[in-house]
């Protein structure tokens, strides 16, 4: 089996895919091809060391391999893994700061938002050069997509490619284990299954693996009773959402609130990348703000001297599975483990039921020899759906003006973000994002 991941230099989701692989002995039994892709040639012999030291150390007898050639490593593969990104937090400054400069309220703008849309198209161009060749050196093969925004990047590799891509997520998991903590149960007794898109997915159904009990009318007891402050910055939104909705959102406050037009009253999303602007701004100075991904735990308590970054060492890190699902769809396509998978996003295809066929939807499905099948679910409450579509209808324009150039089409979805809210400062907002980002996007 000749495994490519593309991005390895990558040093989160890079090393983590690595001891995944080389973990499984599912994979290992019929001999096994491993090749590392990466632009950035330090980076991917930093992968290649680390690669081989974990073959080593787990006594794995496979080929590893590191080339910047993307074609050698695509060539007669079974599977594809992809993380990519450029210069991500320098852009990242630019796609949180420069909407809110205009007044859009935006929670953070990775995944949803008008940040997100810049921050897809940068990414479109690369994923759908990735599946196109694909179409010609492994057609049958399998796109496991780490990179963000999720949805927007398999909608374009669906819509511009005949490869299948799955997107592949760990919110499920945060959600669950919010619910757990909220029920005082350990999240292996809870069975429970979401679905939506992309970092805004709702739980369907929650019950007591052991009993078969309904648990959402123990969740609504515990909810009530909580107080409002407790884990705010994680599960406040959740909890309005959660009342005014029915049901419990996944994964976390500031991923799904960049889909909400009126998030921003219980986000505090200023910190996110905070700088002091007269100083300059980061794609002018070169200095990036610190990246505060979760205020969960209080940021703010540290030290008054900065800390010294800590240095990378992959190795100290346990040889122990990550929990990501692209080595179980491995296992389960490429060596008949028939295996239950979470959370996958692909197209819809009749999966919500008041959903478009077409718009890629994050849902629980099974995988085997067969391939990968989205589960049935049921139909989504209208308020949700409808919140839902509107996303879908963004991503599908935002594919339509990569497809064609379009910025007559990137104007049409920014309009239709929930947190724009003036025409003539989306249309000043996307020219200049043009052209800071002019070096990158493909408009």
């Amino acid at each position: 089996m000749k495994i490519a991941i593309v991005g390895a230099g990558s040093r989160s989701f890079g090393p983590s895919s690595v001891r995944d692989i080389l973990l499984s002995d599912a994979l290992s039994e019929g001999g096994l091809q491993l090749f590392l892709v990466d632009k950035l040639e330090d980076r991917l012999n930093e992968a290649l060391g680390y690669a081989r030291r974990t073959a080593e150390r787990l006594n794995r007898s496979c080929r590893i391999e590191a080339t910047t050639d993307l074609d050698r490593a695509l060539d007669g593969a079974s599977f594809v893994v992809k993380a990519i990104e450029v210069d991500r937090f320098l852009y990242w400054t630019q796609d949180f700061h420069i909407p809110r400069h205009y007044g859009f309220r935006q929670v953070f703008g990775e995944n949803g938002g008008p940040g997100s849309l810049f921050h897809a198209l940068r990414n479109m161009g690369p994923t759908v050069e990735i599946a196109r060749a694909m179409e010609r050196l492994c057609p049958d093969a399998l796109l496991l997509s780490f990179t963000n925004p999720e949805h927007k990047l398999c909608e374009a590799v669906s819509r511009c490619t005949t490869i299948k891509a799955l997107g592949l997520c760990h919110g499920y998991f945060m959600g669950l284990h919010q619910i757990a903590k909220l029920l005082d149960i350990p999240h292996e007794h809870l069975d429970a299954s979401a679905c939506g898109i992309n970092h805004f997915t709702w739980f369907q159904t929650i019950r007591d693996r052991r009993s078969g009990e309904d648990l959402y009318p123990r969740l609504r007891e515990a909810e009530a009773e909580g107080d409002w402050l407790s884990d705010w910055h994680e599960i406040g939104l959740a909890r309005i959402l959660f009342r005014r909705f029915g049901l419990w959102p996944s994964p976390g406050a500031n991923h799904y609130g960049e889909y909400i037009g009126w998030a921003d009253e219980y986000v505090a999303s200023e910190m996110q990348f905070h700088y002091d602007p007269a100083d300059g701004h980061p794609w002018e100075t070169g200095h990036i703000p610190e990246f505060v991904y979760s205020l969960s735990g209080d940021k703010t308590t540290r030290p008054w001297r900065k800390a010294a970054p800590e240095p990378y060492r992959p190795d100290d890190a346990p040889l122990e599975p990550s929990g990501e699902l692209a080595v179980p769809i491995m296992e389960a396509v490429g060596c008949g483990r028939r295996r239950l998978l979470e959370a996958v996003n692909m197209p819809n295809a009749g999966a919500i039921p008041n959903l478009p066929d077409d718009m890629v939807v994050e849902v629980p499905a099974m995988a085997d020899r067969d391939g990968v099948r989205a589960q049935r679910m049921e139909p989504l409450p209208e308020a949700i759906a409808a919140m839902l579509r509107t996303q879908g209808s963004i991503n599908k324009l935002l594919v339509e003006a990569f497809m064609d150039r379009s910025r007559e089409k990137l104007l049409q979805a920014l309009l239709l973000e929930p947190t724009v809210n003036s025409y003539r400062n989306a249309v000043a907002m996307m020219n200049e994002m043009l052209r800071l980002q002019a070096d990158i996007l493909p408009l």
